[in-house]
């Protein structure tokens, strides 16, 4: 992923000590270094869900993609509770589902859903779905979020919508319609199901799962008060090019990051 900040995105930092930088995403690590980097944010990631109350029972997942065989991704073992997980629990499994490296079983909506998500997005590092509460009363209503606040402003014309919802994902063919109906965007709406998300990193995957959640609890609310008042597209757009990509989307979850790490350090075992 580009560590590199786009000029929007430099123009919403504020003034700066001298000789003071943002911190910005490792590059250039091994591949070993960088399985590590990835292992430890996904651990990380189920951790900050299991706060925010997004585990329901043995539902959901996020999946990170290997840097050294991109054919295969790591993924949380079935049953295991999303607070107790930690980087030497994860599974690695390839697109057919196959165990490569692990010993417990492996959810098979998460490898019919993601394996055929990181076939279609050879650009995504990371992909992240769950059955939080916001996100699957949203997708009842088959429709899309609209840009009524900032923060969803990012999802602007930056979101897909599948509508085909056919029970529990165990098929192969279904996971590639989601696939399809993803596309280049940053999330996709799986209607009567929940929400996924994608990113360059695990981090920007998660954050945009969490601010995607919020935005949808936004929308149920104002349209239960009453009419939202829409921002114009213009606006919209020139937002969501200020708070998304690689670097917004990973620099958003430093502070929970940040947080879950210092609270909970078994995670790294």
């Amino acid at each position: 992923m580009t560590a590199t900040p786009t000029e929007a995105q430099r123009a919403t930092v504020g003034p700066t000590p001298e000789g003071v930088t943002l911190p910005l995403p490792q590059t250039g690590l091994s591949v070993e270094d960088e399985r590590t980097v990835r292992k430890q944010e996904l651990a990380a990631a189920f951790r900050v869900f299991a706060k925010f109350g997004f585990a329901e029972g043995v539902a959901g997942h996020i999946t990170a993609r290997d840097p050294g065989n991109p054919e295969c991704f790591w993924v949380n073992p079935f049953g295991m509770a999303f607070g107790q997980i930690k980087v030497s629990d994860l599974i690695l499994v390839d697109h057919e589902g196959a165990i490569v490296e692990g010993r417990r079983p492996v959810n098979r909506a998460a490898f019919v859903i993601h394996s055929q998500v990181h076939q279609a997005r050879p650009d995504v590092i990371a992909a992240a779905h769950t059955h939080s509460l916001n996100g699957k009363a949203f997708s009842t209503l088959g429709i899309k979020l609209d840009p009524i606040t900032q923060d969803s402003c990012a999802f602007f014309e930056n979101h897909g919508l599948y509508s085909d919802y056919l029970g529990v994902v165990n098929d192969f063919e279904e996971g590639r319609r989601i696939g399809v109906a993803l596309g280049e965007h940053q999330a996709v709406i799986l209607q009567n199901h929940g929400l996924l998300t994608v990113g360059r990193s695990v981090a920007e995957a998660a954050w945009y799962f969490l601010t995607m959640e919020r935005s949808c609890q936004a929308q149920l609310l104002a349209m239960a008060a009453g009419t939202p008042k829409l921002i114009d597209g213009e606006t919209a757009r020139a937002v969501r090019a200020q708070i998304t990509g690689p670097i917004p989307g990973w620099f958003q979850f430093r502070p929970l990051w940040d947080q879950i790490t210092r609270d909970q350090p078994d995670l790294f075992d």
